[in-house]
């Protein structure tokens, strides 16, 4: 689990930068830039928390998570020129996240006695619900609602966690599987357009 925490950390610092990268695009202030980094790289973890009850939430009983977006954002301000040319990483770092977050929301949600269709649930908004908060607060569309797969990945490794978890496999071999999954699911789907089919009632009622 200790491997997990630290890369918990690193989610959380590319999901901060990714804030403050929304919020210069946004021309907000350096007070906007943190909130903004703040929300997308705890509010996950933050509603999965009070949902299945789990109080204080994760970021009060360790402040480790709150230097991490400081140094994040500083580090946001300090390299910027590097960073923007860093898009493709941060895209690798941010698929990691979501895919560690996942499994850290599921796990965390099963420890509770959450029936499993709800811990997949949990697991899914502790990757994306970050970005959501972000994007609406930005006044941007958020992610997980346009064509691109975002969410759909970390509901396809939250199922297959359940299953390696429930074969027999060993506990280390079930999480490296499913991050390698929701990776590969992620990787697929932007490269070769994977996309839902979207809704349109009038065409169905015409």
């Amino acid at each position: 689990m200790e491997l997990l925490y630290v890369a918990d950390l690193v989610g959380t610092f590319v999901f901060a930068i990714s804030g403050v990268m929304v919020a210069s695009a946004k021309k907000f202030d350096v007070f906007g830039a943190f909130v903004i980094a703040f929300v997308t790289a705890i509010g996950g973890g933050t509603l999965r928390d009070i949902l299945i009850g789990s109080l204080p939430v994760g970021w009060i009983q360790d402040v480790t998570y709150i230097f991490v977006i400081m140094v994040a954002c500083l580090c946001s301000v300090l390299f910027s020129r590097y960073i923007i040319n860093l898009s493709k990483t941060l895209f690798l770092f941010d698929t990691i996240g979501i895919a560690v977050f996942t499994i850290l929301g599921l796990q965390k949600a099963l420890d509770v006695g959450t029936p499993a269709v709800v811990a997949v649930m949990m697991g899914t908004i502790s990757a994306v619900f970050g970005g959501v908060v972000r994007d609406v607060l930005c006044n941007e569309e958020p992610l997980i609602f346009r064509k691109e797969l975002y969410a759909t990945p970390c509901i396809f490794g939250g199922v297959l966690y359940l299953i390696l978890d429930r074969s027999g496999l060993i506990q280390p071999a079930v999480i490296g599987i499913t991050i390698a999954g929701i990776i590969i699911v992620r990787l697929l789907a932007v490269k070769r357009h994977w996309s839902l089919p979207l809704i349109n009632l009038e065409k169905i009622r015409h």
